[in-house]
């Protein structure tokens, strides 16, 4: 199996950024982020890494949140990352990311916020059921994918911040 990336914390700063209006007292925030764990595979069978709640969550049918996972990740060129809710709580709860599919970029881990992972997920739920996810639990899978480009793709621009700063 080749190895093309590595997760890494983002830093303590970026995290109590991303962490704003969630939980304001730098105590908590900073046991929060000693606890963040790196994304892993639960089995050596398994596409995807997990990825853990860094707070208590609880969503009732057509609630939404964002949670800032972090985590960044370095990869190779022509690889990224795919996010995906947890196939159980997808099944369970119709547990959505707002995005359908998260999509980060190999040159994300150089943004402005230094590739601070956030995943948005909804309770699409029609059968009223309410999901809990409390910190630490795996919600959501992030699959290595290569990806190719044309044969006449020119493109030379550099990125210089997260989320659609590419179509600004």
């Amino acid at each position: 199996m080749e190895r093309v990336g590595k997760f890494e914390k983002v830093s303590f700063e970026q995290f109590k950024a991303g962490m704003e209006g969630i939980e304001d007292s730098e105590s908590v925030l900073k046991d929060k982020y000693d606890r963040i764990q790196l994304p892993s595979r639960a089995t050596s069978g398994s596409a995807g890494y997990d990825l853990h709640a860094t707070f208590d969550v609880t969503l009732a049918p057509g609630e939404t949140v964002k949670i800032p996972t972090g985590i960044r990740v370095r990869m190779k060129e022509d690889w990224m990352l795919a996010v995906f809710p947890r196939s159980g709580l997808g099944f369970k709860y119709r547990l959505q990311l707002n995005n359908t599919v998260g999509i980060i970029d190999s040159d994300y881990y150089n943004s402005d916020n230094e590739g601070h992972i956030f995943v948005k997920l909804t309770n699409d739920t029609n059968e009223g059921k309410t999901v809990v996810i409390k910190e630490g639990d795996a919600f959501a899978q992030s699959i290595f994918m290569p990806y190719g480009i044309t044969e006449d793709d020119e493109t030379t621009g550099v990125r210089n911040g997260g989320f659609g700063s590419t179509g600004k």
